[in-house]
């Protein structure tokens, strides 16, 4: 039985008369990455907000590491780490003082251990002596996160972590988020790059308006918008006569010699097709599904450009 790292219920915010929230629920399983997509507004940044024990919410409930974000705001706060968009480092100080002021904070004893296993971990080691108002982006980043790491948080909350860094660095930024789930760290990601979400996070929620209006596993959320289709290529025109004429709102197209058949993409509908084709002794050279991307999925859901889904 999986455990649940985050469950929330029934979760309420307004600002006077503005409704933030409107009464959401999800639940993140351990070891695992939640993201939470959602246009600017939506109230993803007050969602973290309230998890991480910043704000009060007006009703429902929410558990975080198994306690009550409300009742057990210190156990909460020990069991979490922290990252936004900007990263919360002293640029007059050196890579290791930052992570040492942190180990300090943290109470820890053997800091030196942690301090270098951090800097080993995250390929600062070079760097560790020179102050931070020289580090690149992507690594004053890596560096943001190595401090989160102080203490061995269970869950990580990761608010607008890659906005600003070059690809390179979004991705050295994506292996390290996969080497702390594959570790048992549990990751709740907000991001605006929706190509992330699909990378990294094994469920996604979309709010919108306070609400959420779809979750479930990047796949899942692709298959719930139209679009879908099985892409077939044939050998011949004749072959795709034969099948044009019985899959009835197929697309075709004579220069490639495909047909394109709106689908589901699950499996029982894909041995349907074929199964059809076989009983006309119609062969496909090749066959292959085509989905939406999140993009997609995005605009169907919200009806707003993913370069809107930026931290709110």
């Amino acid at each position: 039985m999986t455990t649940s790292a985050i469950a929330v219920s029934g979760l309420r915010k307004a600002y006077g008369d503005k409704v933030v929230l409107a009464g959401i629920d999800f639940d993140v399983p351990a070891g695992s990455v939640f993201s939470m997509l959602g246009p600017n507004g939506a109230g993803k940044t007050t969602t973290v907000n309230i998890l991480t024990t910043l704000a009060k919410a007006d009703g429902g409930t929410a558990r975080v590491a198994g306690h009550d974000v409300l009742t057990d705001t210190g156990k909460v706060r020990g069991a979490i780490g922290v990252t936004g968009q900007f990263a919360a480092v002293d640029d007059l100080l050196t890579g290791r003082e930052n992570l040492r002021m942190m180990a300090d904070l943290k109470r820890l004893r053997s800091r030196e251990q942690v301090v270098t296993g951090l800097l080993e971990r995250f390929d600062l080691v070079d760097a560790a002596q020179k102050t931070v108002a020289t580090y690149s982006g992507g690594m004053r980043r890596k560096l943001d996160l190595a401090m989160t790491l102080v203490g061995d948080p269970r869950i990580i909350f990761l608010d607008e972590p890659t906005t600003g860094l070059d690809p390179r660095s979004r991705r050295t930024m994506w292996e390290i988020v996969r080497e702390l789930v594959a570790g048992g760290t549990t990751v709740f990601l907000t991001t605006q790059y929706l190509d992330e979400a699909d990378q990294l996070a094994d469920r996604i929620a979309v709010l919108d308006q306070g609400r959420i209006v779809a979750q479930g596993t990047p796949e899942e959320l692709k298959r719930q918008v139209p679009g879908t289709h099985v892409r077939l290529r044939f050998a011949g025109l004749g072959d795709l006569d034969a099948a044009a004429l019985i899959l009835v709102g197929a697309t075709r197209n004579d220069q490639d010699l495909t047909l394109q058949v709106p689908s589901d993409g699950r499996s029982k509908s894909l041995r349907a097709l074929l199964d059809k084709l076989d009983e006309h002794t119609i062969d496909a050279e090749e066959f292959s599904v085509h989905t939406p991307d999140l993009d997609d999925v995005f605009l169907a859901l919200t009806g707003r450009a993913s370069t809107e889904a930026n931290a709110s």
